[in-house]
C-alpha cells in the first residue's frame, strides 16, 4: 500500500497561505493588486484592529461573473496567463491565481461583485473548509472583498503577529508601494474609523510622492533619467543633505511592480559616495521600464522579488545615472564636513550602555605627539584661533600631571578659576588665562551646551511646563509621520510638547517646553527634525535628542539670558559652561574649548 497521498485541497491551500500571506498587509497588497488589474480608477481599503478583525477592499473594476466570482477562490485560477509563453509577457500584478485562495484558507472571506452588464451582483461567502454560500444582492459595479478574522483557524501565525501599531505601518508600506505605481487611480485608507490616507488622482508622480511622504520629502528630491535602448530609468533622488542614519524611503519598481533588490540598492549607493556623509542613507524614488521578457517576476510567492536578464547593465546604469544626476545639480560642495566630523547620537555626556543599562560619560580622545605648531601661525586675529575642526588646542583633561582627564564640569572650574581680563574675539571666541597658558571657549558651542543641559536638569525635577503658542502652527509631515507623532504622544507630551494631527498628513503644534521658540519658522524646523529623530532613536533617548537638535539650531544668548558685551557677560557665560556635566563637548560631539600650554607659547615663540 502506497505511503503517499495527495493533500486536501483545504490543507494544501493552508499551507500555501503561510507562504503568501504572511501578515495583515499581505491581504492588503494582493487585494489591492487585484483591484488595479481590474481597472479599478477608485480603490477603498478599510481596516479594523490593524487587519486582524477586517480588511475589506472596494473597487469600480470591471467585476467578475457569477461564474467567475465563485471560481476566483480555486487555487490557479486565474485570467492573466494561459500559455508558458504568457511568463514571460506579464504585464498585470496577479498571474498565479494563488492569493485569493490562500487568504480564504485563514480567513472568513465575502466577496460582492457586479459586472456593468449585470442587473445584480453575486455575493459569495466562503465559509469554513472551503464550502462556498452564493446569492445575489445589490451592489454598485466593481468588487468588494471582506476578509474578517486573519488567522482565525491558525492560532499559532496569529500569536506572533506583532502590535497594531506595527501592523499598521506594514499596511501603511504596502498601501503606500502601489499608490505610488498608479498616481492616476484615486486610493484612500480608512483604519478603525479615522482617514489615513484620501489621495485624489495625482497630475504626476511627485504630486503622488506629496500626497504620500509630505512636502518635507516631496521638495527634498530632484528629478532623475535616463534612457537606453533597452532600459529606462525614470524618478527621483532626495538630496545629499537628507541623508539620514537608519533605512529612508527607497522605493525600486520595475514595468510598475515594486520590488527589493540589495544588489541594485548598492548601485545607487554606490552613487551616493562622496556626496553623502558615510554610514548614511538617502531617500530615492526609482521606476525602471524593461522589456517584459527580460525581467523574471515569478521568483517568490510574494513577487517583491525580480531576476533581470542583464543584472549587471541594469547596475551600471543606475550607477552613472545617480553619479550623474547629482554631480548635474551641483551637490559635491554641499555636505557639511564639520559636522559630518561629529560624534552621532547618542548624545555625548548622556551615553546610554543597552547592555548594561548604564549612563557612561565619554572620554576625549587626545594625541599627545600631535604638533600644533607644525604649520600656520596662531593670533587673535587669525581665523585659525577659531575654534575647533583643527586639533590646535590640547584638551583641558591634558593639563593636570598624570595626563589625568576631566570631564565634568566641576573640575574644569577647579583648574579655571574666574579670569578679569576675558578677552572676546570677533564675538566667537573667549580667551583667558588658565593654569596652563591660555584657555579658549566657542561661544556658539557654549552656548549650545547650556542651553542642553539646563532643558535635561528641568526635566529630570519635573519642572518642564508648556509655553502656550500665540497662534497653532501647522506642519504638513505626510501620513506616516503623522503616525509616528501619534504613536508617541504622550511621550512628547511628557517632555511639553502639545503636538496633535490634523487630517491626514498635518500635525499641529500647540506648546512646546519652556525655554524653546515658538517662532513659525523654528517650530516647523524643529518637526521636521524630530520625523527623523522618532524614526531613528529609542524612546528612552528621545528627551536627549530632541533638546540637542533644538540646542544646535535655536539656542542664543538671549535665550539664556546672557550677553558678551564685557568681560563680566563672558565670565557669567564660561561659569554656566562649567556648571555643565560636559563642559568640553556639544551634544554632538563638537569641541567646546581647549588649551595653548605655556610651553606650546614658549615653542611658537
Amino acid at each position: 500500500m502506497s505511503k503517499l497521498h495527495v493533500l486536501p485541497v483545504q490543507l494544501a491551500n493552508m499551507i500555501a497561505a503561510g507562504e503568501v500571506v504572511q501578515r495583515p498587509s499581505s491581504v492588503v497588497k494582493e487585494l489591492m493588486e487585484n483591484a488595479v488589474d481590474a481597472g479599478a480608477t477608485d480603490i477603498k481599503v478599510i481596516i479594523s484592529d490593524a487587519g486582524r478583525t477586517l480588511i475589506q477592499v472596494i473597487d469600480n473594476g470591471i467585476g467578475m461573473s457569477p461564474a467567475d466570482a465563485v471560481l476566483c477562490f480555486e487555487r490557479h485560477a486565474t485570467s492573466k496567463i494561459s500559455t508558458i509563453d504568457d511568463l514571460s509577457a506579464i504585464e498585470s500584478y496577479g498571474f498565479r491565481g494563488e492569493a485569493l485562495a490562500s487568504i480564504a484558507a485563514i480567513a472568513e472571506l465575502t466577496l460582492r461583485t457586479r459586472r456593468k452588464q449585470d442587473e445584480t451582483a453575486i455575493q459569495v461567502i466562503v465559509q469554513d473548509h472551503g464550502a462556498v454560500k452564493t446569492s445575489s444582492v445589490a451592489a454598485p459595479v466593481g468588487s468588494n472583498f471582506a476578509v474578517r478574522n486573519l488567522f482565525y483557524n491558525t492560532p499559532a501565525r496569529r500569536k506572533f503577529l506583532k502590535s497594531d501599531k506595527v501592523e499598521l505601518r506594514h499596511i501603511v508600506e504596502a498601501f503606500t508601494r502601489i499608490a505610488l505605481t498608479q498616481p492616476s487611480i484615486a486610493f484612500s485608507l480608512r483604519s478603525d474609523d479615522r482617514d489615513l490616507f484620501v489621495l485624489r488622482p495625482a497630475k504626476s508622480l511627485k504630486f503622488r510622492i506629496l500626497d504620500l511622504m509630505g512636502s518635507n520629502v516631496a521638495e527634498d528630491v530632484v528629478d532623475l533619467y535616463n534612457e537606453t535602448t533597452t532600459l529606462t530609468v525614470s524618478g527621483f533622488l532626495a538630496r545629499p543633505q537628507s541623508a539620514r542614519k537608519t533605512v529612508a524611503h527607497q522605493y525600486f519598481f520595475v514595468n510598475g511592480r515594486y520590488f527589493s533588490s540589495p544588489y541594485l540598492r548598492k548601485a545607487i549607493l554606490k552613487g551616493y559616495e562622496g556626496f553623502i556623509v558615510k554610514d548614511t542613507m538617502p531617500s530615492w524614488f526609482i521606476w525602471l521600464t524593461v522589456d517584459p521578457s527580460t525581467v523574471d517576476v515569478n521568483i517568490s510567492p510574494t513577487k517583491n522579488e525580480v531576476k533581470f536578464e542583464e543584472e549587471s547593465v541594469v547596475y551600471q546604469t543606475l550607477y552613472a545615472c545617480v553619479k550623474e544626476t547629482l554631480g548635474r545639480n551641483a551637490f559635491g560642495d554641499g555636505i557639511d564636513f564639520d559636522a559630518a566630523a561629529g560624534v552621532q547620537m547618542p548624545i555625548i555626556g548622556r551615553h546610554f550602555d543597552a547592555v548594561h543599562g548604564q549612563i557612561k560619560e565619554p572620554m576625549p580622545q587626545i594625541d599627545p605627539t600631535y604638533d600644533p605648531f607644525a604649520s600656520g601661525n596662531i593670533g587673535f586675529e587669525n581665523e585659525g584661533l577659531g575654534f575647533p575642526g583643527s586639533d590646535v588646542f590640547g584638551s583641558p583633561g591634558e593639563l593636570e600631571a598624570g595626563g589625568a582627564h576631566h570631564t565634568q564640569g566641576q573640575d574644569f572650574f577647579k583648574l579655571f578659576p574666574q579670569t578679569p581680563k576675558l578677552l572676546i574675539v570677533k564675538g566667537k571666541y573667549l580667551v583667558g588665562t588658565a593654569a596652563s597658558g591660555l584657555m579658549v571657549v566657542n561661544i556658539r558651542r557654549a552656548v549650545e551646551r547650556v542651553a542642553y543641559e539646563k532643558s535635561l536638569r528641568a526635566l529630570s525635577c519635573n519642572e518642564h511646563v508648556s509655553q502656550r503658542a500665540l497662534f497653532p502652527v501647522s506642519v504638513q509631515v505626510g501620513t506616516q509621520a503623522c503616525l509616528l507623532f501619534e504613536s508617541n504622544a504622550n511621550y512628547l507630551t511628557s517632555l511639553g510638547f502639545d503636538i496633535t494631527p490634523f487630517g491626514n498628513d498635518t500635525v499641529v503644534v500647540n506648546a512646546v517646553p519652556e525655554g524653546l521658540s515658538c517662532e513659525p519658522g523654528k517650530v516647523q524646523q524643529m518637526v521636521q527634525d524630530m520625523i527623523l529623530i522618532l524614526s531613528d532613536t529609542p524612546v528612552g533617548g528621545l528627551q536627549d535628542a530632541v533638546f540637542a537638535s533644538y540646542a544646535a539650531k535655536f539656542a542664543t544668548l538671549e535665550s539664556l539670558n546672557f550677553s558678551i558685551n564685557s568681560p563680566e557677560e563672558g565670565q557669567a557665560l564660561i561659569d554656566a559652561l562649567f556648571a555643565c556635566e560636559n563642559a568640553e563637548l556639544t551634544p554632538s560631539g563638537k569641541r567646546i574649548l581647549g588649551i595653548v600650554s605655556v610651553e606650546e607659547l614658549d615653542k611658537k615663540f
